[in-house]
C-alpha cells in the first residue's frame, strides 16, 4: 500500500499535469488496456503491427538452447530449470501483449476486460469459444483455481503480486472479478490478465511445487508432442486451436513443428548451427560475431546473417553485492571495488569495442537518469529523501569511471583508495585492511559458466591491484541456483533487464521485503525507504510524465547505493538464420529478444 505521503505526492503531480482521473475511466468492458492512457490499436484491429496475416502456415523450425531442462512447469519456484518455449506456446494468458507498445494487452481468452478509472477492481469476460487443448471449455473456474494456486504456491513474485487482490468472484462459468480496493497498485489489472490460465481437471496440486515433465493440458496454439528429458523438446501446432483466427493471432505460430534442442557446450550449439542441424542462432560472443560466421553456408547463401536495433531499455546486466554481508554494507567501498573494472581495456583489447558501457538501469531510454537533471516532478517524488540520491546523479552528471585503457591506470586505483580510506580501510602488508580489526579484505565471487568466470578473473586482477583478495569460483548450474536462491554469495553475475514499462517485478528485484524472501531476486539485499516509496511511486502513477519521472527518480536511487558494478551492452541484437525462414518487414518496438524464443512472427518459406 502506499503511505499517506506518497499519495499525497502522486495527487499533486496528478492535478498538476491536469490528470486526477487519468485516461482510463472505463465505462464499460473494453477490447484491451494500456498502463497509462489508452491502448494504440482500436478494437476493430486486424492484426498485431508485426504480424504477417499472410505468413505461410506449415513446416519445422529447429532451435536450440543452451543448457538443460528437468520440468514442464514454468510456474513454481523452480521454474529457473523449465524447458524453454512454453509460455505463449503451450501455455497462454487471459490477455496478450502488443510488442508494439510500452505496457499494452488485448484479448485473448478474455474476450473484455473492465475496470475503472481508480483500478479498484477488474472484471474479465471470457471468451464463450475459449478451449483447453483436449476440447474442454476454459471457464471462470479454471481461472480462478490458477489465481489461488499460484497465490499458494506460484514464484515469489507470483505469491507477492496476487495476495493483493483482497476477493476474487465468478459470478458465471464466462465472467471473474477481481477485488483490488487497498491495492493502491495501478498495475494489478495488467498483471492479473497476463495470468496463464491452467485445467483445474488436470493439474496436479500437491504436487505442483515439484519439477514436472508431465505432458499437461493447455491452452496454447502448440501442444507437447515429445519429450526428451535434458535433450529436446517437440511442440506439434494444434491444429484445433480455438483462437487461430483471433485478430492477437494472426500472422503468429505458423509452424507445424518446432523441435528445441540442448546442449551443455555452447560451441557444440554454435557448431550444431553451422553444419545446418538449426535454423535459427542468436549470437552473444562478440569474438565469434566478429569471427565466426564465414562459414560455407553463409558464402552459399544457405544462412543469412544479420543485426537489427533493439528499442528497449537496455536494462543492467553486472555484478551484485550481496549487502547482506557485513563487508558491502558501506556504499563507499562499493563504489570503490566498481572502480577497478577496467571496461575500457576489455571492449578494446577482447571485444573489439563492440559494447557500450551501461550506465542507467534503463539505459538508452526516456526512462534512464543518466545525462538528465533531475525534473522538478522527480525532486517533488525525492523530497521525502534527501540524501537517497547523489548529487551528481542528481544532476545527470555521473557515468561509470573512464580508465586509460592501459588496465594499469594508477588514478583509477589512487581514487578507490582514497574512497576506501574513508570507508576505515587500508593497504597494509600489501593488502587492504580493516584498519579498525586488521582484517584482510577477501571474498568469493561466483560463476555459472566460462564467460561470467572470464569477467570474474578480469575484475578480480583489477581488484588485487589495490590488495583485495577476489577469489573467483565457478559452480555447476545446480549449485549457482541453489546459492543465488539463499543468497548464499559474496559477489555474482547478474542481469535485470528492462521493459519499457518497469512495474510490479521492480518489488521482488529491490523492494525491502524482498532482501529476505528467498528466490527472489533482490539479489544485493537492499532495504532502502527510497526505493519502496518510488517502487509505490511508479505503481501509483495516473500518466505518462508522472510515470516517467517516477523511474528515473528510482533509477538515480539504484544508481546512487552502487548495488552493482555495472557491466556493459550492445544496441542491437545479432542473429543468423536459414534463408528458407522468413519474416515481416517491421520488427516489433519493445520485444527483446525480439522474435521470442521461438520467433513467433516467422514462417518458413516451403514444407
Amino acid at each position: 500500500m502506499i503511505d499517506a505521503p506518497i499519495r499525497r505526492i502522486l495527487i499533486a503531480l496528478a492535478l498538476a499535469s491536469g490528470a486526477a482521473r487519468g485516461a482510463l475511466a472505463d465505462d464499460g468492458p473494453r477490447h484491451g488496456i494500456a498502463m497509462h492512457g489508452a491502448p494504440a490499436l482500436p478494437a476493430d484491429f486486424a492484426h498485431l503491427p508485426y504480424a504477417d496475416p499472410a505468413a505461410r502456415k506449415g513446416g519445422r523450425l529447429r532451435i536450440g538452447f543452451a543448457g538443460t531442462f528437468d520440468s514442464l512447469n514454468p510456474f513454481n519456484v523452480k521454474s529457473g530449470s523449465t524447458a524453454q518455449g512454453l509460455n505463449g506456446n503451450v501455455f497462454q494468458s487471459l490477455m496478450a501483449r502488443n510488442f508494439d507498445e510500452p505496457f499494452s494487452l488485448y484479448a485473448q481468452i478474455a474476450q473484455s476486460i473492465e475496470t475503472d478509472a481508480e483500478r479498484s477492481y477488474v472484471t474479465f469476460h471470457l471468451d464463450p469459444r475459449a478451449r483447453f487443448s483436449n476440447g474442454a471449455p476454459i471457464t471462470a473456474q479454471d481461472v480462478a483455481f490458477t489465481f489461488e494456486l499460484l497465490k499458494e504456491k506460484g514464484r515469489p513474485q507470483s505469491r507477492s503480486v496476487y495476495s493483493q487482490a483482497r476477493r476474487v468472484e465468478t459470478p458465471d462459468a464466462l465472467t471473474i472479478r477481481f477485488d483490488l480496493e487497498g491495492a493502491e497498485d495501478r498495475e494489478m489489472p495488467l498483471i492479473l490478465a497476463l495470468m496463464p490460465v491452467l485445467s483445474k481437471a488436470h493439474t496436479d496440486t500437491a504436487r505442483f511445487t515439484d519439477a514436472s515433465l508431465a505432458i499437461p493440458v493447455s491452452s496454447g496454439p502448440y501442444v507437447i508432442e515429445a519429450v526428451d528429458p535434458g535433450q529436446s523438446l517437440v511442440l506439434k501446432r494444434n491444429a484445433d486451436y480455438w483462437a487461430r483466427d483471433l485478430p492477437i493471432s494472426r500472422g503468429l505460430h505458423n509452424f507445424d513443428e518446432i523441435r528445441v534442442e540442448y546442449f551443455r557446450d555452447p560451441t557444440a550449439l554454435y557448431e550444431a548451427f553451422k553444419a545446418g542441424h538449426l535454423d535459427y542462432r542468436e549470437e552473444g560472443n562478440p569474438a565469434r560475431w566478429r569471427n565466426g560466421y564465414d562459414f560455407p553456408a553463409v558464402r552459399e547463401g544457405r544462412v543469412k546473417v544479420e543485426r537489427a536495433p533493439l528499442g528497449v531499455p537496455k536494462g543492467m546486466e553486472g555484478f551484485a553485492f550481496n549487502t547482506r554481508r557485513a563487508l558491502f554494507g558501506d556504499a563507499r567501498l562499493r563504489e570503490a571495488f566498481a572502480m577497478l573494472f577496467d571496461f575500457e581495456w576489455l571492449n578494446a583489447n577482447v571485444f573489439g569495442g563492440l559494447f557500450r558501457r551501461t550506465k542507467s538501469f534503463f539505459d538508452e531510454s526516456e526512462l534512464a537518469s543518466s545525462g538528465r537533471p533531475a525534473s522538478e516532478l522527480e525532486q517533488a517524488l525525492l523530497a521525502r529523501w534527501p540524501q537517497a540520491a547523489r548529487a551528481d546523479i542528481l544532476a545527470g552528471e555521473w557515468t561509470p569511471p573512464v580508465s586509460d585503457g592501459t588496465g594499469r591506470d594508477r588514478v583509477m586505483s589512487k581514487n578507490a583508495l582514497n574512497l576506501l580510506k574513508q570507508a576505515g580501510y587500508a593497504i597494509a602488508d600489501g593488502k587492504l585492511r580493516n584498519q579498525r580489526t586488521g582484517a584482510p579484505v577477501a571474498f568469493e565471487i561466483m560463476a555459472a559458466d566460462r564467460a561470467q568466470e572470464r569477467l570474474a578473473t578480469h575484475f578480480a586482477r583489477g581488484l588485487a591491484r589495490i590488495g583485495v583478495e577476489a577469489r573467483v569460483r565457478l559452480v555447476d548450474e545446480a549449485q549457482f541456483q541453489r546459492r543465488r536462491q539463499k543468497f548464499d554469495f559474496d559477489v555474482m553475475a547478474g542481469l535485470w533487464a528492462a521493459s519499457a514499462s518497469p512495474g510490479n517485478e521492480q518489488r521482488t528485484r529491490w523492494g525491502s521485503a524482498s532482501a529476505s524472501q528467498e528466490a527472489s531476486y533482490n539479489l544485493a539485499g537492499a532495504r532502502s525507504p527510497a526505493i519502496d516509496g518510488l517502487i509505490a511511486a511508479i505503481l501509483g502513477a495516473r500518466t505518462g510524465e508522472d510515470f516517467v519521472a517516477a523511474v528515473r527518480a528510482f533509477d538515480r536511487v539504484l544508481l546512487s547505493g552502487f548495488y552493482i558494478v555495472p557491466l556493459f551492452h550492445v544496441s542491437e541484437q545479432w542473429f543468423a538464420a536459414s534463408t528458407r525462414l522468413a519474416r515481416p518487414a517491421h520488427n516489433a518496438r519493445y520485444a527483446a529478444p525480439l522474435f521470442g524464443a521461438t520467433l513467433d512472427t516467422w514462417w518458413s518459406k516451403a514444407p
